[in-house]
């Protein structure tokens, strides 16, 4: 019963980050919110997003790998550092859109439609993961395999596909910007 209970816990605490973060996304993406004179470490922001998203979709494909060897301690260190990470992304990304206004994206015809293609599914897909991969830490980290697996089924291709397409959008956007 006593898990079960936890399990509600942590469901309702992963509901309200996701909603808490999608809300500061949003509040940040309507340009309701936007101090002037920003510092200039900045704009070094979207460069280190861009490493951290690469070194994440690195470290989860190390991660499988591991996995797939029964290798768990290795898998469990390779899985909580992506995790980190990937929470400094998420703070790094709110800092710099804090200050930063979107950058519009300046290439025409097909590559257009290719960039807005990946960053729908991307902005999307990471609207979707950060659930999956709060509930995929909470089986893993308790050791409930079964639970973990049947998460992580879902979670892992779309956390992979999120981290690549974010190297990807960045390289795409950043000859865009204006600062």
């Amino acid at each position: 019963m006593e898990q079960k209970t936890n399990d509600k816990l942590v469901f309702r605490i992963v509901a309200a980050v996701t909603v808490f973060v999608f809300l500061v996304v949003l509040i940040l993406k309507s340009g309701l919110i936007s101090p002037s004179n920003p510092p200039e470490w900045i704009f070094n922001l979207p460069l280190l997003n861009a490493l951290i998203n690469g070194t994440c979709a690195i470290l989860l494909i190390l991660s499988l790998m591991a996995i797939r060897k029964k290798k768990i301690k290795v898998h469990k260190t390779l899985n909580i550092t992506t995790f980190l990470l990937s929470a400094l992304f998420l703070i790094s990304y709110i800092v710099f859109h804090l200050f930063v206004p979107s950058t519009s994206f300046g290439g025409e015809g097909t590559i257009r439609t290719v960039y807005f293609i990946i960053l729908i599914s991307h902005i999307i897909l990471a609207a979707i993961i950060l659930p999956l991969i709060l509930i995929s830490f909470w089986f893993g980290l308790k050791m409930d395999v079964k639970r973990h697996k049947k998460v992580v089924r879902f979670t892992y291709p779309i956390w992979l596909y999120v981290a690549i397409t974010g190297v990807v959008v960045y390289l795409m956007i950043s000859p865009y910007y204006s600062f």
